[in-house]
């Protein structure tokens, strides 16, 4: 089995766990470690990640990466670069980000047209798992193969945050203040921008033209004091969100996207939360659903969720280098997977 020659761009929050996803997979190689910090670089990959010593040394170097000629790059910075992803492309490898583009998270208008001509240049591509929530999405297209018609998708996902403890985040979105303001909103929606690209995604795949996308939010407050450790939230302060981002085409809603993210379910409301992290429905004939939960091992860390951002930008490796070149939509990258042949031993 001839195995992909893999860098990794960066080691933060996500680029630590697709760096070990890398290391982890039989049809991967990993050739090359790009590092923006100076105390990262010349550290060995496996020990930027928690795994042994691997021989591969992380490098600030970009044209010594650009001069391996890798495969592919697996992209996880939080701010993409375009001039760094225009010069990956145009030496030929291809690129698998988790980091979205632009003021609204669209690529679009002039950066996609840089990039897709980077990609002819190169004769490589570019496909977008997101941060979040990624690789749903490409469940939720597959699910409409069953369906004679289809009214409308929607994906939801419920989230107990309670450990995760970024108080610059949560303060951000209101949390643990008296009420929502027109700030908490639209630090809100900027936050949940991610989830606007999955509706255009969706609609790429699904050939929807979408008129307008619409973003709400709203807030509720807990009916009881409660003391996270690295937060307090005093009884009838905000303790949970529920927004949407909705993808309008002619007049009505054909695609949207809901989170539910709460610190307790204790509070002045009468919603309610799933314990499934992610609820697809779809309308039509005949209507769909379909509910995923995940069931995390006791060993996990609250920071171990970045797993499920960070695997499908590696799954993926193998379909994108595989695909056309150029900007690569769900459709043509399908439903990537996990070596599970070959980590049995029953793989070619």
């Amino acid at each position: 089995m001839k195995r992909l020659r893999v860098i990794q761009w960066t080691t933060g929050k996500v680029g630590t766990y697709t760096l070990r996803g890398i290391l982890d997979d039989p049809r991967l190689e990993l050739v090359g470690v790009y590092a923006y910090s100076a105390d990262k670089a010349g550290r060995d990959a496996g020990e930027l990640c928690g795994r042994p010593n691997c021989g591969v040394k992380a490098t600030s170097d970009i044209d010594a990466l650009l001069a391996l000629g890798a495969d592919s790059v697996v992209y996880t910075p939080l701010h993409p670069d375009v001039i760094e992803l225009t010069r990956l492309l145009e030496q030929g490898s291809d690129v698998i980000s988790t980091a979205l583009f632009g003021r609204e998270g669209a690529l679009e208008g002039p950066i996609a047209r840089q990039l897709e001509a980077a990609c002819a240049r190169g004769g490589s591509s570019l496909h977008i798992t997101g941060i979040n929530p990624g690789w749903v999405n490409s469940i939720a297209v597959a699910l409409t193969a069953v369906c004679r018609r289809v009214d409308s998708v929607n994906i939801s996902e419920s989230a107990d945050c309670s450990n995760y403890a970024s108080l610059e985040t949560w303060l951000a979105h209101g949390i643990s203040t008296p009420a929502s303001t027109a700030e908490t909103v639209e630090n809100t929606r900027k936050s949940l921008l991610p989830f606007a690209d999955t509706i255009r995604q969706m609609a790429q795949a699904l050939e929807i033209r979408i008129d307008e996308l619409k973003f709400q939010a709203e807030y509720a407050t807990a009916k009881q004091a409660l003391d996270l450790g690295w937060l307090r939230i005093e009884k009838d302060t905000i303790a949970a969100l529920r927004a949407t981002w909705s993808g309008i085409c002619a007049g009505r809603t054909v695609l949207s996207t809901t989170i539910a993210w709460f610190m307790t379910r204790e509070l002045n409301s009468d919603w309610q939360f799933s314990d499934d992290h992610y609820h697809i429905r779809i309308e039509g004939d005949p209507g769909v659903e379909t509910r995923v939960r995940f069931h995390a091992p006791a060993s996990w860390v609250p920071t171990d969720w970045s797993i499920l951002t960070a695997m499908p930008a590696v799954s993926a490796l193998p379909a994108v280098h595989a695909a056309r070149p150029g900007l690569l939509s769900l459709r043509d990258v399908g439903l990537p997977h996990a070596p599970v042949g070959v980590w049995a031993g029953h793989g070619r």
